[in-house]
């Protein structure tokens, strides 16, 4: 059994909802982790979760939303949270200084509450960092009692390793497929214990498959690429980053 631990699913993303489950299956993908992280992501997360057995969510409000947040959003995303059980992270949340760099106080802002909710609900949160890893990292460190994912990860050796010692696992999807990613040396040097599988579909589609709207059903060639850098088998990889995911969501399988 595979797991993608990171993909968003929806009507605008190119494959038909239906499709895209049925496609993942064949594939040996069993259990999805979709990302919703936007507020009108959120209105129909509960749709898609109940729809379809094997898809759980992650939910939140993604760092290139901060702006558009006011207090009301924080009860919105606890309630939901509550109130289903297949709701098992909150994320992708974090900080994003490539895209917009004018409002970064209120990125930390809306960052340090939902780790603050992550943290009251003893529930796994799903980073996303981009051009801002070391204050992520600072940020992280403030909530020791926090754990969960660092999703597309694809810094160097020494901040996976002190990401891994804050007890995060490293997301890896297509990126470590790609001719001119460093991201293999990463791996060759972390135990897989540290790592689990994503797509972050769809988008960041692998070889040898890039250019194409990425889906869950990609998983395999994320996993082969893996297993060979770390000269073991596929199985190998399977088994323990299967483990890795349903440690971390907590999910009963």
């Amino acid at each position: 059994m595979l797991i993608d631990t990171h993909m968003h699913i929806g009507f605008d993303f190119g494959v038909d909802p239906d499709t895209y489950i049925r496609n993942a299956k064949d594939a040996g993908v069993s259990i999805l982790i979709a990302s919703f992280c936007e507020k009108e992501d959120l209105s129909f997360s509960t749709e898609f979760v109940n729809k379809y057995q094997n898809l759980y969510a992650s939910i939140g409000y993604h760092p290139e939303v901060s702006n558009k947040i006011v207090d009301k959003d924080y009860e919105i995303l606890e309630n939901m949270l509550l109130g289903n059980s297949k709701f098992v992270a909150i994320g992708e949340i974090g900080l994003d200084y490539y895209w917009q760099k004018d409002n970064k106080e209120i990125q930390r802002t809306v960052f340090r509450k939902q780790m603050a909710l992550a943290e009251k609900l003893g529930l796994p949160v799903v980073i996303h960092s981009r051009d801002a890893i070391n204050e992520t990292y600072e940020i992280l460190q403030e909530f020791p009692k926090v754990k969960g994912i660092m999703h597309c990860f694809s810094g160097s050796l020494e901040m996976a390793k002190k990401f891994i010692d804050l007890g995060y696992l490293l997301g890896v999807g297509g990126v470590i497929t790609f001719k001119n990613s460093k991201l293999g040396e990463v791996i060759k040097n972390i135990s897989l214990s540290d790592i689990v599988l994503e797509t972050d579909s769809p988008y960041l589609a692998p070889e040898p498959v890039r250019g194409t709207v990425n889906e869950s059903k990609n998983i395999p060639y994320i996993a082969s690429k893996i297993a060979t850098l770390k000269q073991c088998s596929m199985e190998e990889v399977e088994k323990i980053t299967t483990k890795n995911a349903l440690q971390t969501f907590d999910i009963k399988k």
